[in-house]
């Protein structure tokens, strides 16, 4: 315990040197960071390969470019958002300035994501490094070897004093767990991120949550069945179904069932042949231990298409499953895996009860040409992203936030998001020292005169049609005051109500 103390020590002291607050010292890892992910994509690539059979395409879409637009992004928007954020004034303070100033909190810990060992590791550290913060950087141990390469390669780019890797397992995350940081930044699951949340809370450190859970889809009977299997079967089973925003399972109405399974079945033939376990486009379990857990949540319902198992190879075929209750366990947990469950729904009423019906979900699917059946379900449930007639999509647009609600997470990320995540948005109201018999009014002792001109000075009215007219003579007429208190020393107009 006392070699983490040491290095969140010396991270810590670089944190207070200062260099870290520099927009220079930002910009500049951010640009190494982008050269180690350009310079380094075939080992990156290698390392997935080795962890969890991730073909070469969904690495490069979901990981090693993913982070690379993530730092492109920020790099082309970071002069902006790291500029005072200027805010609205009332009469009070018409003449002052006011501002959000955008701080570092201080030593972020990062504990990555096995699933998407990249995405999730060397993405939040896009935005930690962005608003000026410190690193402690833990991947997850169940990718071993993506995580070793981050570790080996990472000092080699990045500032060795202020970005700290540290590998390890449960222990000496336990550990890791133990020491103070600022911030902390967490990717997995509802039952760790309870151990992560009680760590923090004893030094009041705020978090983001990053989890997961059953994320739904809905298919009604005015989609195009086929465009339907293609994004739905791609979105489900890439990375072998190890994605946190998988779609989870499948409502549709029992008149379309078959028909969308029978699509569902010949997309998998087109995209992984007649025996996925050959295709070089799929991936495997990353372990025996979620291997032995997937596996045993196929024992519910009926295996439409799929099925086949090869514990050698922690090999799981895509599979389609039909006719499972609610109570199946394949129904209480989240799947995490390449399999779907399809159950029928009398209608869209029924599917947003059982949506409701469970936690809010990180994700949701759905696929109508029908908006009102669209917007009804929108507004009729909660989850921590949508995205409608296709799946995965949301999160790869840099302007929208991603993260959960309830149990799928706490707080969000991506883009600015992940800027504004890791900053302390600090309000700031600077005054004059000018002027001080106009604050007469607000100091004891107080009489009714002084009452009046306060509560003249700091009224608001509700917003309305008329507020615009109603209250611009008040506004010109307080900037004409404002104005003149600078020519003249009116100050002194107000000592009468002193008495």
């Amino acid at each position: 315990m006392a070699k983490y103390s040491e290095v969140v020590g010396g991270v810590r002291a670089a944190f207070m040197s200062g260099r870290s607050r520099t927009v220079e010292w930002r910009r500049q890892q951010l640009t190494a960071l982008l050269k180690l992910v350009e310079e380094q994509k075939a080992g990156l690539n290698n390392v997935l390969k080795q962890d969890l059979n991730k073909p070469e395409a969904e690495a490069f879409m979901m990981e090693v470019n993913f982070v690379r637009n993530e730092l492109v992004y920020t790099l082309n928007h970071l002069s902006d958002w790291v500029k005072p954020e200027k805010v609205k004034k009332n009469l009070v303070v018409m003449m002052d300035d006011a501002y959000i100033k955008r701080e570092p909190y201080g030593v972020v810990l990062i504990l990555g994501a096995w699933n998407y060992p990249i995405q999730l590791t060397l993405g939040p550290m896009v935005g930690a490094i962005a608003a000026g913060n410190c690193i402690v950087l833990k991947p997850s141990e169940v990718s071993p070897k993506t995580a070793q390469f981050l570790e080996a390669i990472i000092p080699k780019y990045l500032d060795k004093e202020c970005i700290k890797v540290i590998n390890g397992g449960v222990q000496e995350t336990t550990e890791l767990l133990t020491e103070r940081f600022d911030y902390i930044f967490y990717t997995g699951n509802p039952e760790v991120a309870k151990i992560v949340y009680q760590a923090a809370a004893k030094h009041l450190t705020p978090v983001t949550l990053e989890l997961g859970g059953k994320s739904p889809v809905f298919v009604d009977n005015t989609s195009d069945l086929s465009v339907v299997a293609r994004r739905l079967m791609w979105g489900k089973f890439c990375n072998s179904g190890q994605t946190c925003i998988a779609p989870d399972y499948v409502m549709c109405t029992p008149d379309i069932r078959d028909k969308l399974c029978d699509q569902f079945g010949k997309t998998l033939e087109k995209f992984f042949g007649d025996n996925p376990k050959n295709s070089d486009s799929y991936g495997r379990m990353v372990n025996k231990r979620h291997f032995d857990r997937v596996r045993a949540l196929m024992s519910a319902g009926k295996v439409k298409y799929g099925g086949k198992v090869d514990e050698a190879t922690n090999f799981i075929e895509p599979t389609i499953i039909v006719d499972v209750g609610p109570g199946d366990k394949i129904m209480q947990e989240e799947i995490f895996g390449p399999l779907l469950p399809v159950i029928t729904v009398k209608d869209v009423d029924e599917a947003i009860s059982i949506i409701n019906g469970k936690e809010k979900p990180l994700a949701m699917y759905l696929f109508s040409k029908n908006k009102e059946v669209v917007d009804k379900i929108l507004s009729s449930t909660s989850s921590g992203g949508v995205t409608v007639n296709d799946t995965l999509m949301h999160p790869s647009l840099p302007s929208l936030p991603f993260g959960g609600v309830g149990t799928s997470g706490l707080g969000s990320y991506h883009g600015k998001f992940s800027f504004d995540t890791f900053s302390h948005h600090r309000g700031c109201l600077v005054r004059s020292q000018a002027l001080e018999g106009l604050n007469d009014v607000r100091y004891p002792p107080y009489t009714d005169k002084k009452l009046s001109l306060i509560s003249w000075a700091m009224g608001s009215s509700l917003k309305s049609n008329r507020f615009f007219v109603a209250t611009f003579p008040l506004v010109v007429l307080g900037i004409l005051f404002g104005f003149l208190a600078k020519i003249f020393d009116i100050g002194s107009f107000f000592n009468k109500f002193r008495k």
